[in-house]
């Protein structure tokens, strides 16, 4: 999720997105999970879980947005760069080994979640909506994340591709570049609230995935 915030009342679009979100944003950052694996506290087991819902939710949000790519809302944010899907596959077979795919269980709120993504799949601006959620998320905190992992596990970076982009070599002058096309998306008011709401659903929707995760712990902490 995108860990950005605040904003002057002259700013544009984007900054208004960030402003107007920051509570579910807060709420959904609070996660039980993401703390103790962080920490080290887990068995391996957390993380391949983890990846196994966001495996599920990039592989309908990806093709969603390759259906749209020509569509002149989505096309701007339509970057191959971001993409997630072969990463954390990746990552999944350097976990879980080759049978990895046996893995791919979705939680209720995973299911609930890529349930939403398939709804909006035929609404530009909504799409719009959950691409910036996941992957501007992933361009900021989640380098923080490889990072902790890679330290609290002894992970080697190459099985925690999920959060890197070897195409995208400044991620905060991307973000930058991302929020400009936010405030440049040819909305009127009407949908940038439509937006906006979309992105607070979004949140809560990440939210009940981290407390259906954080439910899981006792089963895996060492």
């Amino acid at each position: 999720m995108d860990d950005d915030a605040g904003r002057n009342t002259d700013d544009g679009f984007a900054a208004r997105l960030r402003r107007e979100t920051a509570e579910a944003h807060g709420a959904a950052e609070r996660s039980p999970f993401m703390e103790e694996l962080l920490s080290g506290a887990l068995a391996p087991q957390a993380l391949t879980t983890f990846l196994a819902q966001v495996h599920q939710l990039y592989a309908v949000l990806e093709p969603a947005v390759d259906a749209l790519r020509h569509d002149v809302v989505v096309a701007p944010f339509a970057d191959d760069r971001l993409r997630r899907l072969p990463a954390v596959s990746a990552d999944l077979r350097a976990h879980a080994g080759e049978d990895w795919h046996e893995h791919l269980v979705p939680l209720p709120a995973t299911e609930r979640y890529a349930q939403r993504l398939q709804e909006v799949a035929v609404w530009p601006a909504g799409l719009v909506t959950h691409h910036y959620l996941r992957y501007l998320g992933d361009l900021s905190g989640g380098q923080v994340v490889r990072r902790l992992l890679a330290r609290a596990y002894g992970w080697p970076e190459a099985e925690l591709r999920s959060w890197d982009f070897p195409e995208v070599p400044s991620p905060k002058r991307y973000r930058d570049h991302y929020r400009s096309l936010l405030d440049a998306a040819p909305w009127d008011d009407a949908e940038r609230d439509r937006v906006v709401e979309e992105a607070r659903r979004g949140y809560r929707l990440n939210e009940e995935l981290f407390t259906e995760l954080s439910a899981l712990l006792p089963q895996w902490r060492r």
